[in-house]
């Protein structure tokens, strides 16, 4: 495809969402415990989580809270986080389709808010000052920075082999080419950074910063690794168009190749969380 300047649009996750709570490793519990203990969390107030995805960070911090709203702009992913909700049942949750851009103006006022994963995808700016708006006296802004779909690289022993990342992203690019993809356009440079700077210009200080978890060994299965490269917007499954069945199957020939038993060990990746108030 054309290289094009990056705009978000509303295929960026299409088909991920099912693949989100398969392929990403969910986060450690004690997340939850350090967050409340930092801030000082008593079960009050309310959180909105934004670019919420299928939950995964909403559901483990909603026992925090009187309430929690949910909001992100993939309507499977608002799907997915409230059947997840329902099974976990979890009732104190709301879950909005939106676009962080256009928060809806009755959302309230909220003690905190997070963003996990997703403050890159969004006009940064506009966002942080629209969400500035909605903290009540004393509320702030949480940055949870994860990467969960794949774990530390390394040469250290494991129990088992670690997934062969650097051809599966030779694989992925087989298919899609050489330059990363994301919705109807490409990201050749990654995603931007200068977060820091956003957060300042838009009235915030801080980052009062800390770390949680990290080094555990997990297991992972040939299906969870499979949902992880699906639940990339890199290579979503819309990506491949007629070709999804063919990238599947050669993906899970050479996972299946790659570990006798379709078993593979990862080392987890430390959550780090930073904190910006108003």
């Amino acid at each position: 495809m054309a290289v094009t300047e990056w705009e978000w649009d509303e295929t960026l996750y299409a088909g991920s969402a099912p693949y989100y709570a398969v392929g990403r490793m969910p986060y450690p519990p004690e997340l939850a415990e350090a967050i409340g203990a930092e801030l000082g969390l008593d079960g009050r107030g309310r959180l909105l989580d934004v670019g919420c995805g299928p939950g995964s960070l909403t559901l483990v911090l909603a026992p925090l809270f009187e309430a929690v709203v949910g909001v992100d702009a993939d309507r499977g992913m608002v799907a997915e986080a409230s059947r997840r909700a329902r099974e976990a049942g979890v009732t104190t949750a709301r879950w909005v389709h939106a676009r962080a851009e256009e928060l809806p103006p009755d959302l309230g006022t909220f003690r905190v808010a997070t963003f996990a994963q997703s403050f890159h995808w969004m006009d940064r700016s506009a966002v942080a000052e629209r969400v500035r708006g909605l903290l009540e006296p004393g509320g702030v802004w949480l940055h949870v920075g994860a990467t969960t779909h794949q774990g530390v690289d390394g040469d250290d022993p494991l129990p088992r082999p670690r997934p062969p990342w650097d051809r599966i992203n030779t694989l992925v690019a087989e298919y899609l080419g050489p330059v990363r993809r994301a919705g109807q356009s490409a990201l050749p440079q990654g995603t931007r950074s200068g977060e820091d700077e956003v957060m300042r210009r838009a009235g915030y200080s801080g980052p009062t910063r800390f770390e949680v978890g990290g080094d555990r060994v997990v297991d992972r299965s040939v299906d969870q690794i499979t949902a992880g490269v699906f639940s990339l917007s890199s290579s979503a499954p819309h990506l491949f168009g007629a070709e999804l069945p063919g990238f599947e199957a050669d993906l899970r020939r050479l996972l299946t190749e790659a570990s006798d038993d379709g078993w593979f060990a990862e080392r987890t990746r430390p959550i780090a969380v930073l904190i910006w108030r108003p």
